[in-house]
């Protein structure tokens, strides 16, 4: 009784100062889901708590609006409201212990918020354009905003955040209204510039993932400036003749101002093309937020110009009356330039003072220039350059003649005219070019430099390294190849011009330019073209001519040998030719049947008088060459200009006869033969050889064998040698008889034998069966009559009626 009441006295103690807002123990055993509530104005939140005790007497929530009474024995219980409209709910979870009365309390933070009615952006005790310099503030008026300490006001300028106002000092969780304000300086750039203002909400964790925000309409802003003269520090213009005042001074303002020029006090209109006349003071005028002018010195800038030729002709040595001025504003400075340096002009000229000058005059606003070509007449100078070559043949190599003169000089050249050299001039230079050089190009080559005061010359020589020299004659035939006592004509003639050109036989001349012989009695005979030419001089060319001959005849034989040959042993055939020439042109070729197997030439033979030769071919016959065919051919390979085909003698065919000795068949005559006691065996003995061999058998005369034509018929066992012999060498070969019985007639008499024992017993067997089980048992006792009407047929067990009995014909029987 005492303790029931000590723990109620103890527990409203402890509730009542839990109401108290009295600090207890144990709150960890509470817990909110979710720990905070973020809600906008009226609408719903529902928070569960629960406790971690083990045995809770029992649980509650303690709010001004959707409260829950204590409630027994429960482990969670969940706070409530569908309309959420207070704006100072501070709802408490609380938890009472079973055991010792302990109780817990954990409150609920809640946010509720509501974004603003509206937002507005104006100027601030101000209405109308702004002006450039001044400051003003501008209001972002927020209507109904709560609570106060989670907004955040943004200002913009376009796109561009500017500023931050926030509010986290405030204590107000009701709807409010703020009018923050923005501070500004405009300049002219902003004219036209957008403000606007942003009412955000920045609810923080459990509030919505993007902040609340209401954003005003755009403010935008009108800022007078000006007028202002961008040429106010300016005391002087410069402007160039013939152009006017129009973009010089520009005035810039807004409102846009009113502009004029004046000259000595009076209107002037700046679009006037100024000349040099019309330098002097000058006043701009501008009208706008406030009236302001500007006096400014205009120079009216020309020249420099020139009072100079183009070009000047003057004689070499000679004093000049040249004069070059320059006018202008401001007074310009003259240099003379040329090649890329300042000279000054002398009076008296020589050639090394030809060249075109360019004369600049320099003021502080411009620079001019004019370009004087100056000629200084003189004769050519000595030539230049131009030096003997030397090139590699195939290589490419180049001449240089170059020579002042003025008048300009021109250039010629004296050489041997060949396609591969190409003459050009440039740049005061002739250039003469050997490409792919030659011997055509070997040579003088002769520059000539001329104008109208006089000529110079110089000559170079060129000399090609591999190459010899080239000697321009062309002739008809190049080479003529001619039969001996034929005819013969050849003309000479010159590619390029030449001085004269004749033919030369042994150093005399004929004055004509074809050579002619009626009838070729001579074997070497030697003439030559020749002739004179510019840049190469006196030059010939040989005609290269062979005189032939065919042979008289052309044979073949066996050298130091005669009758048959033998094979295995070397021999020497002999081609006799006859009376040919030129002996360096022969081509002999030895022939076996229709192959080609030798081929000999004279290449390095000088004689070109008929000769008689006898080349050799040595050969070593085989039995395969019996009756082969050997013959020799002479040709005369005369190369280009001689006969299409070269002119040939072949040799009559010699035909030869090869001995070898004999040669045993061995496929018909094997070494070891074995014979079956009672069967003789005949040995075939077979042999080739040339002449044909003797065949003859070699064996113990005790054995007696059967011989007939060169066969051996043998019965007993031994050797039996068989011999072939001819003129050339013997040959033989030895066979071994076995004698062996012959065991197949008692093989053959035992199968017999097992074949009619076995033939017996089947018959015996057969017979016993087919008595048995084929043919039947029949008895005549006790037959009776059959029912059957038609048939004889006996029955057994019939005892009362006696059948006579019909033979019965023995059925087939089938196999």
């Amino acid at each position: 009784m005492w303790e029931i009441i000590y723990n109620r006295i103890f527990g409203g103690f402890t509730i009542l100062i839990w109401i108290a807002g009295w600090p207890t123990h144990a709150t960890s055993l509470l817990d909110l889901n979710p720990p905070r509530v973020v809600v906008r104005y009226g609408d719903s939140v529902s928070v569960n708590c629960s406790t971690s005790a083990k045995d809770p007497e029992g649980m509650g929530w303690e709010a001004t609006i959707g409260g829950v009474g204590f409630t027994e024995n429960v482990t969670s219980i969940i706070w409530t409201v569908e309309k959420l409209t207070e704006w100072t709910v501070e709802p408490k979870c609380y938890m009472t212990l079973r055991n010792d009365g302990t109780q817990s309390k954990k409150v609920l933070p809640v946010i509720v918020y509501k974004p603003a009615d509206s937002v507005s952006i104006s100027p601030l005790s101000h209405s109308g354009p702004m002006v450039e310099g001044k400051q003003y503030q501008l209001q972002c008026n927020i209507q109904n905003v709560a609570p106060l300490q989670n907004l955040v006001v943004k200002w913009y300028k376009g796109n561009e955040s500017i500023k931050t106002t926030n509010y986290t000092n405030a204590s107000n969780k009701k709807p409010v209204n703020v009018s923050p304000t923005l501070t500004i300086n405009p300049s002219r750039e902003d004219d036209g510039a957008q403000f606007r203002c942003e009412a955000e909400l920045h609810l923080g964790p459990g509030g919505p993932q993007t902040p609340p925000t209401v954003t005003s309409q755009p403010l935008y802003i009108t800022v007078h400036f000006g007028p202002d003269i961008d040429c106010s520090g300016v005391k002087t213009l410069d402007i160039l003749e013939r152009q006017n005042l129009v973009g010089h001074c520009s005035v810039e303002g807004n409102p846009s101002p009113l502009t004029g020029w004046l000259k000595a006090g009076k209107p002037f209109e700046p679009s006037t093309l100024l000349s040099r006349t019309d330098a002097g003071p000058y006043t701009i005028t501008a009208n706008g937020l406030v009236n302001i002018n500007h006096t400014v010195r205009v120079n009216v800038v020309y020249g420099p110009e020139f009072n100079c030729p183009m070009v000047y002709n003057i004689t070499e040595h000679e004093i000049h009356n040249l004069s070059c001025m320059a006018e202008g504003y401001p007074v310009p400075d003259v240099m003379w330039i040329k090649d890329g340096l300042m000279v000054h002009f002398p009076k008296k000229l020589t050639h090394m003072d030809a060249g075109q000058y360019r004369l600049y005059a320099n003021s502080s606003h411009s620079t001019v220039n004019h370009t004087l070509d100056i000629h200084v007449l003189f004769k050519p100078r000595d030539i230049q350059e131009l030096l003997d070559t030397e090139v590699d043949t195939g290589s490419s190599t180049q001449l240089r003649c170059s020579s002042s003169g003025n008048p300009a000089p021109e250039y010629s050249w004296i050489y041997h005219r060949t396609p591969n050299v190409r003459v050009e001039t440039k740049d005061g230079v002739s250039l003469l070019s050997i490409v792919h050089a030659t011997g055509e190009n070997i040579g003088t080559y002769t520059c000539y430099v001329q104008n109208t005061l006089g000529n110079v010359s110089k000559t170079a020589r060129v000399f090609v390294r591999g190459a010899e020299p080239v000697c321009p004659i062309k002739l008809s035939n190049e080479r003529v190849v001619i039969k001996y006592e034929d005819q013969v004509s050849v003309s000479c003639s010159n590619t390029t011009s030449a001085d004269w050109i004749t033919w030369t036989i042994d150093g005399q001349f004929i004055n004509d330019t074809t050579w002619s012989v009626e009838r070729v009695l001579q074997w070497d005979i030697r003439p030559n073209c020749t002739a004179n030419f510019q840049g190469i001089g006196t030059c010939s060319k040989p005609l290269h001519i062979t005189v032939y001959k065919t042979p008289d005849s052309v044979s073949i034989s066996p050298l130091n040998h005669s009758g048959p040959m033998v094979e295995g042993n070397r021999y020497q055939l002999q081609c006799k030719i006859q009376n040919v020439a030129p002996l360096q042109n022969l081509v002999v070729k030895w022939y076996k049947g229709n192959e080609s197997i030798d081929t000999k030439t004279y290449r390095d033979s000088s004689n070109k008088k008929p000769v008689t030769e006898s080349p050799t071919l040595t050969i070593n016959p085989s039995r395969e060459d019996d009756g082969a065919q050997f013959r020799c051919e002479a040709e005369l390979h005369l190369g280009p200009g001689g006969p299409q085909t070269p002119p040939t003698v072949t040799s009559e065919p010699l035909y030869i006869t090869v001995h070898y000795k004999p040669h045993i068949n061995a496929s018909r005559l094997p070494k070891r033969i074995p014979v079956f006691r009672g069967y003789p065996e005949e040995l075939v003995c077979e042999a080739t050889g040339n002449p044909p061999p003797k065949i003859q058998w070699l064996y113990d005369p005790a054995k007696r064998p059967i011989e007939a034509r060169g066969n051996l018929t043998v019965s007993e066992d031994g050797f039996y040698n068989c011999t072939a012999t001819n003129d050339v060498e013997t040959s033989f070969v030895v066979v071994e008889v076995v004698l062996t019985e012959d065991y197949l007639p008692l093989i053959a008499g035992f199968v017999a034998i097992v074949v009619v024992a076995i033939s017996v017993i089947f018959v015996f067997i057969y017979s016993i069966y087919y008595k048995n089980t084929k043919m039947g048992r029949y008895s005549l006792k006790s037959a009776k009559l059959s029912s059957t009407p038609n048939g004889n047929v006996a029955q057994n067990g019939g005892r009362d009626i006696p059948l006579p009995m019909t033979e019965l014909s023995q059925p087939n029987i089938y196999c």
